[in-house]
Parts: structure tokens; sequence; C-alpha cells
């Protein structure tokens, strides 16, 4: 067995162990507290936090042994990226859980994990030689401290999450219960994407196309789903299969979105499977689960997740951007998309810190916020990747 694969089965035993521990840390904090079932839940909660940091080691490991095997940082493609903000993800989890004691977290950061993981399992993980730009040891310093910075404040979303899920009365019909729903809803759309590539890879579903890109070059592209948005002067190469509705603009990769389109699509059916099936909105069916968690506490890891992460995000995303901008492209700042965005999710967090402090916003408008400012790291991890073309499109 090759290096790759022993790195592809460590992956896999991660992705079991998160997943085992998160039935753990449901049954922990599910346990009533009469009849002695308080000892007992605490026995739950140690177990899901051992199985959890035995997942993270294996996950370590899989990261380690896959950057001796291509001999630089995998951190180069969306496989790659994404694998690894999951992996920092439950390192800020195990973090924070030492520090708080709070086993309601691993209910929400081990899930968000799992579907991290599962999301990057959809991309290649083929093992390729980097681009030119790439080449430099700025890769791993700049990636990695962004994802790293992005883990912790991802951790700050998971405390709002579980603050607004105990806040919020599934039974009143108000504002924060339809958008709580929505961010729910979002959720099942991530699963949706998994669904349709597993659905259109196990029928094999094949389109080749060329096309005409923004420096007028003729390009090929492969589609892996049924076209429903065409390339810039697109021309199907593939017989028997469906011509695209819409042509888009050479800006936008009309490949990427038509998959984001059948990720809404699969994501909205199993969503209307879930209320049909079980009669009851997620949210009704979550909120018995966080009846027991400190709002206070929760308002506090939030917060302090913020204070520690944006320091971090801003010396990744940014400073460390930019040195490597310079040295890549002769320029420190281009607006490209990603850097747009980037910049868009500093000025949002730094938003958050001074309507915490100066204006006094806690509890339920902070935990709003931390949800909106984690949305903004998914639209950068997911739409900007995926559907607008820019510098960064390699990823």
């Amino acid at each position: 067995m090759s290096l790759i694969d022993i790195s592809g089965n460590l992956l896999f035993v991660a992705f079991i162990a998160y997943l085992v521990g998160t039935f753990f840390f449901g049954g922990a904090i599910k346990s009533s507290k009469p009849d002695g079932a308080a000892k007992r839940a605490d026995k739950w909660g140690k177990l899901a936090i051992i199985i959890t940091i035995i997942g993270f080691i294996a996950h370590l490991s899989y990261f380690i042994t896959r950057w001796i095997y291509t001999g630089h940082a995998p951190v180069s493609n969306m496989f790659e990226f994404t694998t690894a903000f999951g992996m920092f993800i439950i390192a800020a989890f195990i973090l924070i859980y030492y520090m708080y004691r709070l086993t309601a977290l691993g209910l929400v950061a081990l899930p968000i994990a799992l579907l991290i993981i599962g999301y990057a399992a959809m991309f290649p993980n083929d093992v390729d030689p980097l681009v030119p730009s790439l080449q430099s040891y700025w890769l791993t310093i700049h990636v990695i401290t962004a994802a790293l910075g992005q883990s912790v404040l991802a951790i700050s979303a998971v405390a709002g999450l579980l603050y607004l899920l105990k806040d919020t009365d599934p039974n009143a019909k108000t504002k924060g219960r339809f958008w709580l729903e929505a961010v729910l809803y979002f959720m099942v759309l991530v699963i949706g994407f998994i669904l349709a590539t597993v659905t259109f890879r196990v029928i094999g579903y094949e389109a080749d196309f060329t096309y005409v890109d923004k420096e007028g070059m003729n390009q090929e592209i492969t589609y892996n789903m049924p076209a429903v948005f065409g390339m810039n002067e697109y021309v199907l190469l593939t017989d028997d299969v469906l011509e695209p509705f819409v042509e888009t603009a050479p800006v936008i990769n009309a490949q990427k979105l038509t998959t984001v389109f059948w990720s809404f699509i699969f994501g909205t059916i199993l969503y209307i499977l879930i209320r049909l099936i079980t009669r009851r909105s997620i949210l009704s069916m979550l909120h018995p689960l966080v009846k027991k968690v400190n709002l206070n506490l929760l308002d506090e890891i939030g917060y302090r997740s913020v204070l520690i992460g944006f320091p971090i995000f801003s010396l990744g995303a940014l400073v460390f951007a930019m040195i490597w901008a310079q040295e890549a492209w002769g320029r420190f700042w281009g607006w490209d998309p990603k850097e747009v965005w980037a910049l868009i999710t500093w000025l949002f967090y730094a938003a958050y810190l001074h309507l915490r402090l100066s204006k006094g916003w806690e509890g339920n408008k902070s935990a709003w916020l931390a949800c909106i400012g984690f949305a903004i790291i998914l639209f950068n991890l997911i739409v900007v990747n995926l559907v607008i073309a820019g510098l960064h499109s390699y990823a």
C-alpha cells in the first residue's frame, strides 16, 4: 500500500470517528439528571471527546502523510484545502472544549466538520504538480494561517447556532424562527451537493464542451452533471446529452454554477422530504437537545472565539496574502474576487467586535452576527471558488 493510500484510509478513519463521536455527544446532552443519569451523561461526554481526539489524530496523520507524499502542504486545491479546514475546525473545537468543558459544542462542531469533509470528498483527490504561482513557501504560511483563523471563527458560529437553537421558540411565528430555519436549510444544501455529485457519478454522466475564455482562447471542459449553464461561446462535443439553457459571461464558471444549481435541487428535495416525514421543522427537532445549555457560557465562547480567530485570520488572509501576492504577481492588491471576499470577511468581524464592545451587542444579536460571519466564510469557500473566475480559480 502506497503512502497516498494510507493517507486516504486515515481520512476515512477520521470521518468515521467524528460520526461516532457525534452520536456520543448527542447521548451526553440528551440524558436527564434524575436517577443517576448525570453520571451516565458525563461518561458519554468523556467517551465522545476521546473518540473525537482519536479522529483528529487520524486526520492529522492524513495531513502529514499526504504532505510527505506530495512534497508540499496539502492545501493547494479544493479537496486538500477543505479537508484541512475540517481538521482545523476539530482542532479549534478540542481547544475550546477543554477551556470551557461544554459538551453541547460537539453536537454542532462535529457535524459541520463531517459536512465539510463530505463536501471535500466530492472533488478530485488526485496529486498534481503545483502551478508556478503556488510553488512558494508562502503557500504553507498564508493558506494554513488563514484556515486556522477561519476555523476558530467557525467555533463562534457553533456557539452562536447553539445559542439560537435554545433561545428561539420553535412554536412562535417570529422572524428569528424563520431565519434560523433558513440557516438549517442551507446546511441541508451541503448534503444536497454530496447527493448530487454521488448520483451523477454513479450513473457515469459526462459531457464535453469547448468554449472561449475571457482571453479569447479556445478551451475544453467536461461537465459531470447535466449542463444547465454553458460557458462563453460553448460548443457541445458529446452526443445525446443536455444542452445548456443559459450561456454565461466569461467571468462565470458555468460548469461549477451548474454544480451549485443541482446541489440546490437535491438539497431542497431532501429538506422537503425531512419536513414531510417528520412533520415538523428541523428547528423543532433540534430544540429539545439544547434545553440545558447555558446561554451566558455560549455567548462567552462565541465572543472569545472571535477574539482569538480574528487576529489569526487577519495575518493569514490579509497580511501574508498581500506579501505573497507581491511576490507572485508583482502587486499587493488586485481586486481578485477571492481577495475582495477575504476583505469583506475581515471587515465583517471587525464590525462584530466594534458592535460588541461599543454598542453592547451581546446574546442573541452576537449569536446572529457569528452565524452570518461563518456564512460569509462558506460563501467564499463555495460560491467564490466554484462560480466566479479569478486568479484563485486553480483552488
